[in-house]
């Protein structure tokens, strides 16, 4: 018989949940923990994506974690050697073996009287129900809808001959070589796609409404690959880590306080790149300002050299209908296609879908306010993993582990069964995510809230986060201790 009570649970066995376990061992080593996961493999949207040419669109040394060097040459990387480093990861450091597979959580209770949680999960072969208790419970679910992702109701779409996929549900048996192909989206994912596609399909149109920014970085470091040849492969990764940081932070600060300037910039790059090959004005100059959605990362400019090469191609229109043989635009054009890529975007999902009792009563998320970007008020033991929008996903997701970590280590040196924040009312609230993109607009209202103050506010600063996470005290007026 498997225990069915633990000090920590952590619900999810992606890039985060990983994290935590490391944490957890590292720091908290009298603790036990176990890991829940869904899927049948770990991994998360690592292993969850499997569509063409999907990779990182952030460098490597920062999307890595601090504890184990990444030491592929690649800085930006594809999708295999991330979900292979994060099975080496488990392997390493004896995580795997604390994961259960196949166990989908749906619902976990609260009780003050006894102090604990109860988790309610059922097995995903079996269908049978699971009940575990522990102390204190980390979420490490990440906030995307795994089960599907976001796609319109386009006009038409019945009459169309062709095939329609979501790169979330990509499979093997999706054949695009030598076809015409029509990708929907001008995101992260649509980047990504658009040349590795062309590079065996007979054509491929990337169709946006609007455009989106786009960078070019180099594929490998430069720095890192001089320091690898004269110093020892962890100082190596620590101070190319620290110069993506601090360029990153650089860049962002940069962005939002001359967005005019940053956005000639950014724009002027691309029409560098590009030449003549199409009109930048129209497809590469977005009306909003820089970091008003996520700018997208392509490496060694492959989107560009697609463009310039005539294997693909850009418009910038709505769509009308879907016709038999393709999709027509308002302007009238149709554009010829043998297969469709809706790559419109995805679900989220808060705290992985779910159902959250404290002292018999259901929460809704969306009336608590987030405590360090990390726990909810009125919700106690409980922290949530998710990472930056302006950085590396990890980044803040190590910072979030390391603090459950002294929480609990707080708790165990005073005596201490429970710790839960409580929110000010005299704290003005703000959206949580301060994106204009549409997968963030179409679901935010469901999260919880920010404040305007500390420990309220959500800063997306990894500098001022490793202070206040990781060195100043665990004690404030906002956190409830029993």
């Amino acid at each position: 018989m498997q225990p069915s009570h633990f000090d920590v649970l952590i619900i999810g066995a992606g890039i985060s949940g990983i994290g935590a376990g490391y944490h957890l061992q590292t720091k908290c080593p009298g603790k036990t923990y176990e890991i829940l996961e869904a899927r049948d493999a770990l991994g998360g949207t690592w292993d969850l994506f499997r569509y063409p040419g999907v990779r990182s669109d952030s460098d490597m040394h920062t999307l890595g974690y601090a504890f184990r060097p990444w030491d592929n040459p690649q800085s930006i990387a594809d999708g295999p050697s991330i979900l292979s480093y994060l099975k080496e990861t488990a392997q390493a450091y004896g995580i795997e073996r604390r994961i259960r597979y196949g166990h989908s959580v749906e619902n976990v209770a609260w009780s003050s009287d006894r102090a604990q949680w109860t988790v309610d999960a059922r097995r995903t072969d079996s269908g049978e129900a699971v009940r575990l208790t522990c102390r204190f419970l980390l979420v490490c679910a990440g906030y995307y809808d795994y089960a599907q992702g976001y796609t319109p109701d386009f006009p038409g779409r019945d009459r169309y001959r062709g095939a329609v996929v979501h790169p979330q549900r990509w499979s093997a048996d999706v054949v695009y070589e030598g076809k015409r192909v029509v990708v929907i989206g001008s995101g992260a994912t649509a980047v990504t796609l658009v040349p590795e596609l062309a590079k065996k399909a007979a054509h491929v149109t990337m169709l946006q409404r609007s455009p989106t920014y786009v960078v070019s970085a180099p594929g490998r470091d430069p720095l890192a690959d001089w320091l690898r040849r004269r110093f020892s492969e962890r100082t190596s990764y620590a101070v190319t880590r620290w110069k993506n940081v601090a360029l990153t932070m650089a860049f962002y600060a940069y962005c939002r306080q001359s967005p005019e300037r940053a956005k000639q910039i950014l724009v002027g790059q691309v029409r560098r790149q590009v030449g003549g090959a199409l009109d930048v004005s129209t497809h590469f100059t977005p009306s909003y300002k820089p970091w008003d959605q996520r700018v997208c990362l392509v490496p060694d400019g492959d989107l560009f050299e697609a463009i310039r090469s005539g294997r693909a191609s850009v418009e910038t229109d709505h769509i009308a209908s879907f016709e038999e043989t393709g999709i027509r635009l308002r302007s009238g054009k149709l554009l010829e296609a043998d297969l469709v890529v809706t790559a419109t975007g995805l679900r989220l999902k808060v705290l992985g879908g779910l159902v959250i009792e404290v002292d018999g009563q259901v929460v809704d998320l969306s009336k608590t306010m987030t405590y360090k970007g990390m726990m909810c008020s009125g919700v106690p033991n409980l922290t949530f993993a998710i990472g930056y929008t302006n950085a590396s996903w990890t980044l803040k997701c190590d910072l979030t582990n390391e603090y459950a970590c002294r929480l609990i280590n707080y708790m165990e040196k005073r005596g201490y069964t429970q710790c839960c924040p409580r929110k000010d009312p005299a704290v003005k609230e703000e959206l949580m995510i301060n994106f204009t993109s549409g997968y963030v607009r179409r679901a935010i209202d469901q999260f919880p809230r920010q404040g305007t103050v500390a420990p309220w506010k959500l800063y997306q600063n990894y500098a001022l986060d490793r202070i206040l996470l990781r060195h100043a005290s665990v004690v404030d007026r906002a956190m409830e201790f029993r």
